[in-house]
C-alpha cells in the first residue's frame, strides 16, 4: 500500500507547522541529516540535487536528528550555520525530529513505506511524488549523486 504523507505536519525552522501537502506537485526528498556523521559530506550532493533539480520540481527537505550516535547535538541556528558555511547548503531544514524510537513526524508515517521499519541511520532518504505518496527509500549509504538515486529523482519527475 502507498504510505502518503500529504496530510503530515512538521515544524519549519521558524516553529510554524506545515503540511507536507504544502509541496503537493512536487517531488520531494526527505533526508535525516546530521552534522557529525561519516555520511555528513552527503550536504554537498543533495544541495547539487536541489540545484540540478529544483527548477524541474524537486525540493531537498531536511530533518536534522540526534538519534544516532549523538551526531545532531546543535540547536537549529548552529545545524543552519554549519550547513550553509560549510556545504552551501540552502534546501530546507526543519526543527529536529526523532527517526526512531518514539519517532515524530515525519518518520511516524515514512517508516511505514515498504521495507516498513525504523530508519537505521542519518541520511536516509525518502522520495515523494508529486501526488504526496511514498515512492522509495534509501538506504544511508546510497549517495545523492548514485544513479540509482537520480534515476528515481528523474522517473517521479517525469510522472
Amino acid at each position: 500500500m502507498a504510505v502518503s504523507i500529504s496530510n503530515v505536519t512538521v515544524r519549519d525552522a521558524k516553529g510554524s507547522e506545515r503540511k507536507l501537502g504544502d509541496w503537493s506537485g512536487q517531488v520531494l526528498l526527505i533526508v535525516n541529516v546530521a552534522s557529525r556523521c561519516g555520511f555528513t559530506r552527503q550536504y554537498a550532493g543533495l544541495q547539487k540535487l536541489q540545484e540540478t533539480y529544483g527548477p524541474q520540481g524537486l525540493a531537498v527537505l531536511g530533518f536534522p536528528c540526534n538519534d544516532f550516535g549523538g551526531q545532531e547535538p546543535g540547536t537549529l541556528s548552529e545545524i543552519q550555520q554549519f550547513c550553509s558555511t560549510t556545504y552551501g547548503a540552502s534546501f530546507e531544514l526543519f526543527e529536529k525530529v526523532h527517526a526512531t524510537g518514539a519517532k515524530t513526524e515525519p518518520y511516524t508515517t515514512l517508516t511505514q513505506t515498504e521495507p516498513a521499519g525504523d530508519v537505521a541511520w542519518n541520511f536516509e532518504k525518502f522520495l515523494v511524488g508529486k501526488d504526496g505518496t511514498v515512492v522509495a527509500r534509501f538506504k544511508s549509504n546510497i549517495e545523492p549523486d548514485s544513479t540509482e538515486l537520480t534515476s528515481a529523482i528523474e522517473t517521479a519527475l517525469a510522472a
